[in-house]
């Protein structure tokens, strides 16, 4: 089974529709919606609840607000799948690449990761916001020259993985250095991350992103301090 993480706050404007879009996915087997409403102070949870009922496959997990690391670990624990990924409850990302990664991930089997990246299709460059763009390509080879790997797109949020390839791992990112966390322990457990390319369409901070270029600097420290810790 596939458990499809959707960590939310405040998100009522794009939520509904991103749900409908995810909820109608095909893949070649089961699917679960872990749904986490990280105390959301909008309507986002009462969208979250009315979509979930007479539904058995979509869960909806409510908590106080403590930061994208900490929905994604809630998520975690209420996840019934072998096979995990995690979608963002915005629209930045198209939920249909979601199923040419889990064709990817199955062919090449458990010891391996698919992780979306946005810099290995050529329209997505045009991003809205450069520093994110540079930012993100800095980290990445930040990435790869610590350990060893060849990624384009560290910080992407579409990671797909088998569940037992974190078995044993205690996460304890709160907010965003999720990212550079998940990527540290796949790598350092030996996972294989192969990347393949997804659709993009960034979000200003105006119409509600919420990653800053402060993020960007703190990821830096958390990838050195997950190399050697």
């Amino acid at each position: 089974m596939l458990s499809i993480i959707i960590p939310v706050y405040n998100e009522e404007k794009t939520l509904q529709e991103l749900l409908e879009k995810v909820y109608s996915l095909e893949f070649s087997g089961d699917r679960e919606l872990v749904v986490v409403d990280d105390g959301s102070t909008d309507g986002s949870k009462k969208i979250a609840q009315k979509f979930t009922e007479g539904k058995k496959d979509v869960k909806l997990v409510s908590k106080k607000n403590g930061g994208k690391g900490t929905a994604i670990r809630a998520g975690l624990e209420n996840a019934s799948g072998e096979i995990i990924t995690i979608q963002d409850a915005d629209l930045e990302y198209n939920p249909e690449d979601l199923v040419k990664m889990y064709q990817a991930l199955i062919q090449h089997g458990k010891g391996t990761a698919i992780y979306g990246s946005r810099f290995r299709r050529k329209h997505n460059y045009q991003w809205a916001i450069p520093v994110h763009y540079v930012g993100n390509r800095m980290l990445s080879l930040f990435t790869s020259i610590l350990f060893g790997s060849s990624l384009t797109d560290m910080e992407t949020c579409y990671k797909m993985f088998y569940k037992e390839s974190l078995e044993g791992v205690k996460l304890k990112a709160k907010h965003f250095e999720i990212e550079p966390e998940l990527t540290a322990a796949l790598l350092k457990r030996g996972v294989k991350i192969i990347e393949v390319p997804i659709s993009y369409k960034p979000r200003s901070a105006n119409q509600g992103k919420k990653i800053s270029w402060k993020d960007g600097v703190k990821a830096f420290f958390y990838l050195v301090k997950y190399r050697f810790s």
